[in-house]
């Protein structure tokens, strides 16, 4: 994991895993995409840049992000870097990802849909 903060700090390859590292740097960020962690327009790291975080090499990340753009989700300009340009289809709604959290772990602590759904409620309700 990188010492950075923004996306590079949330993406880690293990370069001993079954998946190639061009692949899992792939398919991090287009996960952090989808949960609306990475929204359109927001920049990404330069390719030296997030190779060096990670610790793998250049054409590594250079690969990722064209498979990336190759999809429609990013986009490269000259003098803007590497940018999201569209969420894939299907992708979660930030609020419909945090709503399903909450779902999962109400569930998990034996909570059921309407004691869940009156804390939210309740939540709500008091003032800041």
């Amino acid at each position: 994991m990188s010492s950075s903060s923004g996306p590079a700090a949330r993406i880690t390859v293990d370069v001993a895993g079954g998946v190639a590292p061009w692949r899992q740097v792939r398919d991090q960020i287009l996960g952090l995409v989808e949960r609306g962690q990475l929204p359109i327009g927001a920049r990404l790291p330069a390719i030296r840049q997030l190779a060096t975080d990670l610790g793998i090499a250049p054409g590594t990340v250079a690969r990722a992000y064209k498979e990336l753009e190759g999809e429609g989700i990013l986009t490269t300009a000259r003098r803007h870097g590497t940018v999201v340009a569209a969420a894939p289809a299907g992708a979660a709604d930030p609020l419909r990802s945090a709503a399903q959290e909450y779902v999962d772990a109400a569930r998990s602590l034996g909570a059921d849909a309407r004691t869940a759904t009156a804390m939210v409620q309740r939540l709500f309700d008091r003032p800041d």
